[in-house]
């Protein structure tokens, strides 16, 4: 939740009219989210303009269907239960601290890295969490844990904050940060 909300109040770099908007968590969080999301959000059907729903593929409860595939069979509920193309899935592959890693220095700074030795990349090689042969690491919640414990910073959602609001918005080539992108803009041009 924090990370959209920082995402949200950067209207400019997204080159988009400021959203007003609300935010709900939902009670059984990333299954939740796949199985129940459109009832859950149909009490909201005549009360917001657009919904967007965001979770996790991985511990979703179907890590074997792809993103895009659990992307259209949440959006095909919610379309039937009223929202009809006002609503918008993105699934995070495989979970949301994806978009912690960018090559932003503000990554580093965030984390508690800054002025450490070696770099946050270098070290996160040595430490096998990343390959210079991709852009991200293959588990980015264990990167981000391993980093955390190393410079003794607890693990808090005001992190995520403070990297939505820091981090260039341009950078990320995530494709659900991309599908992201392109909904706020078609909704809020």
């Amino acid at each position: 939740m924090f990370t959209l909300k920082g995402i949200l109040t950067r209207c400019h770099s997204l080159r988009i009219r400021p959203p007003s908007f609300d935010l709900f968590k939902h009670p059984h969080r990333d299954p939740g989210c796949f199985r129940t999301s459109h009832d859950f959000l149909r009490q909201f059907v005549n009360r917001y303009t657009y919904a967007l729903v965001l979770f996790d593929r991985e511990r979703c409860g179907q890590e074997q269907k792809t993103r895009d595939g659990l992307e259209q069979e949440v959006e095909r509920l919610l379309n039937q239960s009223g929202w009809g193309d006002r609503a918008s899935v993105i699934v995070l592959d495989p979970e949301l601290e994806m978009w912690v890693w960018s090559d932003s220095p503000h990554v580093a700074t965030v984390l508690g890295w800054a002025g450490k030795h070696p770099d946050l990349m270098t070290w996160l090689i040595s430490k096998g969490m990343f390959d210079l042969q991709r852009s991200k690491p293959d588990r980015p919640k264990e990167a981000m844990e391993l980093v955390l414990r190393e410079v003794r910073k607890p693990r808090s959602s005001a992190i995520f904050l403070q990297l939505a609001e820091s981090v260039s918005l341009d950078r990320c080539v995530d494709p659900a940060f991309l599908k992201l992108k392109e909904k706020l803009k078609l909704w809020f041009s």
